[in-house]
């Protein structure tokens, strides 16, 4: 396999070994490193694992992966999109501070991408000594300057883009594009293994993102396929009015099937790992790029949803067309989420606090034993003591955001904590959604006209926070419409 070069700097460092020491500082010398493989889906709902209590579908293996450590039950995201999660998770900043506030569309925005000034987590992993790679999607800019080798990886194979074929994909590969024969996410696997193989003595890091369960999802290997067939899925919101059951049944059959070709794979990789004599030496992390809704409230998709329904609702915000419901709902921003660490986090282990994809930089430098740099700010901290069964002074609460721009436009922001939801989008004045998460966690009845003093109280208090976070981002709010 070719490795690329992260950056000038680290060219440097491996040239003439200016960057860092030989005795790094960033390094704990007495800490084994592990390994590291972090498996990322795309579009994967929260309850779309079978762990999750979905009776519909089969996950033998992220099942066996979830309960070989620990399950994190309340991970989230900060915008429930691709693009703006995936530079969160990278940088481990807010999307807005990143100037990346919708997915990026590669033909109307070749400009916009991650800036290789930002300091990523793979970056440190790689000035630290590790072997970095990168197999499958990046969706964070398709121009050359954007290339994942400018953010951190050695070794990238796969699409810059945000979508592909599920079968016979056009992919990247030594900075080539290459026509390859097969299912994407069969593809995908097997360069993950063959980096493996290559990188066994480690340490290495290997991010695997999927293109999987996004659509399209058929076709997938007939194995993948046969189980969903001739489903009659149990979907959220059968009774919800107007809503086309029959085509939520037939894509729900589709997307679990898509979700099965990454689950096969996924079992691909671990006994790969037996195989190589890894498993004990390697975190498996297991996460989504952002939630979905498969009819949840009567829509599809995630924080652009749309409808499914008939008739559509009257439009009523200028900037949203009628098919269209953007949303700040838990079903787009919670994912599913696992890390095995034999050795270190015990099976069975359930984190049930708050986590963002903010957390994992801290998170994955502090299990690589590498200092951050006091020069690098992110926002999110470390979770490794929870992973551990330590106890650990947590703020649960969390601050989510979206600004739509591909087909509405939204600036929603919102808090949660406390068993409640504020949503406000400043881009639609009056609009406005609260949600009490303990009586009505699917998140039916909205809340912001209520008189009762005690929601207005939550409101006003939540309208607060939501102020105060957008103030220290740099993300000045106008006034909310009462």
């Amino acid at each position: 396999m070719r490795r690329f070069p992260v950056s000038v700097a680290w060219r440097a460092w491996l040239v003439l070994g200016l960057l860092i020491p030989a005795c790094t500082e960033l390094v704990c010398a007495d800490t084994q490193r592990p390994n590291i493989v972090f498996i990322y889906t795309d579009d994967q709902a929260p309850t779309a694992i079978g762990i999750s209590g979905n009776a519909d579908l089969r996950t033998p293996h992220m099942d066996r992966l979830f309960r070989a450590g620990a399950r994190l039950v309340n991970a989230f995201v900060t915008t429930p999109v691709c693009s703006p999660s995936r530079a969160s998770l990278m940088t481990g900043c807010y999307a807005s501070e990143l100037g990346i506030s919708d997915w990026i569309h590669p033909r109307r925005e070749p400009s916009v991408g991650l800036d290789p000034a930002r300091v990523t987590w793979p970056e440190l992993l790689a000035q630290s000594g590790y072997a970095t790679g990168l197999v499958g999607k990046w969706h964070l800019g398709t121009e050359d300057r954007f290339h994942p080798t400018r953010n951190g990886f050695e070794y990238f194979m796969g699409f810059r883009t945000g979508g592909n074929r599920p079968k016979d994909p056009v992919l990247e590969i030594d900075g080539q594009d290459k026509k390859f024969s097969g299912f994407t996410a069969d593809i995908l696997t097997d360069h993950a293994l063959g980096y493996m193989r290559e990188h066994r003595r480690g340490p290495f890091l290997l991010c695997l993102h999927y293109r999987a369960p996004h659509a399209a999802w058929l076709p997938v290997a007939d194995v993948d396929w046969e189980p969903y067939k001739d489903l009659d899925p149990q979907i959220p919101n059968p009774d919800f009015p107007g809503l086309n059951v029959a085509r939520i049944k037939k894509m729900t059959r589709e997307y679990y099937a898509s979700v099965a070709s990454v689950d096969r794979n996924l079992g691909r990789l671990l006994r790969e790992l037996d195989r190589l004599g890894l498993r004990d030496k390697t975190v498996v992390v297991f996460t989504s790029d952002h939630g979905y809704n498969l009819g949840h409230n009567g829509v599809w998709y995630k924080g652009n949803a749309q409808w499914q329904v008939t008739p559509l609702p009257d439009q009523r915000w200028p900037h949203i067309p009628p098919r269209q419901r953007p949303n700040l709902y838990d079903q787009s921003l919670r994912v599913p989420a696992a890390v095995r660490w034999p050795g270190v986090i015990r099976p069975g282990t359930v984190v049930d606090q708050t986590i963002s994809n903010l957390d994992w930089y801290s998170t994955l430098l502090d299990m690589a034993g590498v200092q951050r740099p006091d020069s690098v700010e992110v926002r999110g901290r470390s979770f490794l003591p929870l992973l551990r069964g330590e106890s650990l002074d947590w703020d649960n609460a969390l601050y989510a955001e979206y600004s739509m721009k591909h087909g509405a436009r939204t600036r929603m922001r919102a808090y949660r904590a406390d068993g409640w939801k504020l949503m406000i989008d400043f881009a639609n004045p009056g609009r406005i959604e609260l949600y009490n998460l303990v009586a009505d966690p699917a998140e039916t009845t909205n809340l912001a006209a209520a008189q009762r003093e005690d929601v207005r109280d939550v409101r006003r208090r939540f309208e607060q926070q939501i102020k105060r976070r957008m103030q220290q981002l740099g993300d000045r709010p106008p006034e909310v419409p009462r």
